[in-house]
């Protein structure tokens, strides 16, 4: 543990969290805009179904730590909905199971703490094609649309019965002309174009969200903003109104994402 302490955010999930940090990922891109304001974890493991993550719950989130995060992101989905096959085995999650595991999911994670708050991300549409094309005739017959919508569907029902923030990938994604080919990589996992889209999509529910505090960037504190003042031999390269336009540049940076 290192210090000062900062806001947790954790990103819990099956691939697509896992991969967050790469090819200009969403997570990466969240750990940007916020740096100096919060500490972004990953927590993401490949292939996983939201039956692996109950497995798990009580060492990835123990309810005796010192310190609880302040958010939690979370997505399962995409696994639990692979089909059955003669030729290949499934991770397959039955529908009413997927919805009861990543209820006890919820659960878990309100018991946390009052100040955890929680965001569900929903299964996205996938290439079909693609993946066809990347991996299989067999893996694109198990990783289909029509399940994808099914899992989303039943997803957002639960968060809307449970209270919960929830983000709509199966709609968000494909409001994006040309979604198909601009958000994926292999037809399943997000290009810098998709993981653009979560973003957004992340930042809103956080803009519009009544939580107490706000953990919008905007309302968090930049950790130890008072402490660099230039010293006199660079106050002429680092006058005030360099250090206003550098500031700036963050800022913009930040706010491209409003």
């Amino acid at each position: 543990m290192v210090g000062p302490i900062r806001p947790q955010f954790v990103l819990f999930g099956s691939s697509i969290v896992q991969l967050s940090y790469s090819d200009e990922g969403w997570g990466a891109i969240l750990a940007d805009i916020y740096a100096r304001k919060a500490d972004v974890l990953l927590r993401g493991y490949n292939g996983w179904t939201s039956r692996h993550a109950l497995q798990v719950l009580d060492q990835v989130f123990p309810k005796d730590a010192a310190v609880q995060p302040s958010l939690v992101i979370v997505y399962f989905g995409g696994n639990d909905s692979m089909r059955s096959h003669p030729s290949a085995v499934s991770p397959q999650v039955p529908l009413p199971e997927y919805v009861e595991n990543m209820r006890n999911i919820a659960i878990h994670l309100k018991s946390l703490s009052e100040k955890t708050r929680i965001i569900f991300l929903s299964a996205p549409p996938v290439n079909e094609a693609r993946i066809r094309e990347i991996y299989s005739d067999t893996m694109a017959k198990v990783r289909t649309n029509e399940s994808c919508q099914q899992y989303s569907e039943a997803c957002l029902e639960l968060c809307r019965e449970m209270d919960i923030k929830a983000i709509d990938l199966w709609t968000a994604i494909q409001k994006k002309d040309g979604w198909a080919t601009a958000c994926f990589t292999d037809g399943i996992h997000f290009s810098a174009e998709g993981s653009k889209i979560v973003v957004k999509e992340i930042m809103k529910v956080l803009r519009e969200a009544d939580w107490e505090p706000s953990l919008h960037w905007k309302s968090l504190p930049i950790e130890f903003e008072q402490v660099f003042v230039p010293e006199a031999e660079f106050r002429e390269i680092l006058d005030e109104k360099t250090i206003l336009k550098l500031s700036e540049a963050i800022f913009l940076r930040q706010m491209k994402w409003e």
